[in-house]
């Protein structure tokens, strides 16, 4: 049954993701104002945080 096991393997990243998504949802909705619309874009935030992290990485590096 190698569709399972490969889902089984994959199941585990997706696992860390959700967490990285919850985490990075505090966060940025703990950063907003409280507002329907502040949640809502620490929410996309939330989402694209990865896109956030590579860009001050690559600032930092001077590339």
């Amino acid at each position: 049954m190698a569709g399972g096991r490969g889902m089984q393997q994959g199941a585990t990243w997706g696992f860390f993701g959700l967490l990285a998504y919850i985490g990075a949802a505090v966060y940025f909705i703990g950063q907003s104002d409280g507002s329907f619309g502040g949640v809502i874009i620490g929410l996309l935030q939330a989402i694209v945080w990865p896109a956030y992290a590579v860009f001050g990485g690559l600032t930092a590096l001077g590339v």
